[in-house]
């Protein structure tokens, strides 16, 4: 069985255990006080060419999704978000558990645009009942998306400009921005991302690492206090240079890049594949994420050999599915799905 379900099926790059193993009894400072933390935060600063920013390892996306945003929000205050969200639909309502709502906004593939963000803010602020509903207090997005969609400079440069004439913090989940970063398609890089968004966090769980997620805050009125919120919501490893660690060895020669073109350069294998047999994509995804509209009964013949995602219905005899590369994909896992692609 070969597994195209998700970008998190294997443990870590070999590199990455190796520097673990090697430093596994140095005795060093906890809670991220350590010299590997400190290196990977310099490491991250330069690449985002923002050498004042805060840097700050969690273990995972969901911990970082809702410790940024209750950190920003006040308590009547919401953040917006396309209704597809990661914060909508995939962590079991845990931004709400913090007490703030997730204002969603229709999109069809996956993306938010700038005017939609006006509009909804307008929308709230011209009810004249206003004060009994959620306040928009920040903006929410993901690059790549839920479904491997790109924002492109243009839109990410005026979502950041309407997000600032607005007084909306603009947040961006980048749980596989090295998937996005690294496609043929990319217009920015890090250094935009930091430019252009108030908070970010770069994906390691799902690009090479055991696990871990690195928090950049480059605009400095969301920098207080942030390591005490990380505290209390459970989000600070006493073996803090665990994390240091990884992301010291994922970004010390451009390994993070180079994973990510990996497993991007599988899938537009895979994309091609599906294309050539006739398929339609359910959408145009330039990542390591593909999303074919398949028969059922084609479903039920690849199902047998390969773990892969149930997307939605698109109609009686039809489904979107998902199929992901990942960091640790072999060429033989894919070569063997599109023989099996063309044989159908």
């Amino acid at each position: 069985m070969f597994q195209f379900q998700c970008d998190y099926t294997e443990g870590a790059h070999p590199l990455i255990l190796k520097r673990l193993e090697e430093t596994n009894f140095q005795q060093t400072e906890g809670y991220g006080n350590d010299i590997y933390c400190a290196r990977a935060k310099e490491r991250i600063r330069k690449l985002c060419k923002a050498e004042d920013a805060d840097v700050h390892f969690l273990v995972g996306g969901t911990q970082v999704n809702f410790t940024v945003i209750s950190s920003i929000l006040r308590p009547h205050q919401g953040v917006a978000a396309a209704s597809s969200g990661h914060i909508n639909m995939h962590e079991t309502g845990a931004v709400e558990a913090t007490g703030h709502k997730v204002l969603t906004i229709p999109s069809e593939d996956g993306k938010i645009t700038a005017e939609q963000v006006r509009a909804l803010y307008e929308a709230h602020w011209s009810d004249a009942d206003h004060e009994h509903m959620v306040q928009p207090g920040m903006v929410y997005i993901s690059h790549p998306t839920e479904n491997g969609t790109l924002y492109s400079k243009e839109e990410l440069t005026a979502l950041k400009r309407t997000c600032t004439a607005l007084g909306l913090p603009l947040f961006l989940d980048g749980a596989r921005m090295g998937y996005g970063l690294a496609s043929e398609k990319s217009t920015f890089g890090l250094e935009d991302i930091a430019e252009l968004t108030d908070v970010f966090y770069i994906g390691g769980t799902k690009v090479g690492a055991l696990f871990g997620e690195a928090v950049v805050i480059t605009n400095p009125n969301f920098r207080r206090d942030f390591r005490y919120l990380i505290k209390q919501h459970g989000g600070m490893l006493a073996k803090g240079r665990l994390l240091g660690i990884q992301f010291d060895v994922l970004f010390e020669n451009g390994l993070y890049f180079e994973l990510a073109g990996h497993a991007d350069a599988l899938a537009m294998r895979l994309k091609e594949a599906f294309v050539k047999k006739g398929y339609e994509l359910r959408y145009d995804s330039w990542t390591n994420q593909q999303f074919p509209i398949l028969p059922n009964d084609h479903i039920k013949k690849l199902k047998k050999d390969y773990s892969f995602a149930l997307w939605e219905t698109v109609d009686e005899a039809h489904k979107a599915v998902r199929f992901c590369t990942s960091w640790a994909t072999k060429e033989e896992a894919v070569d063997a799905l599109i023989r099996d692609i063309e044989a159908l």
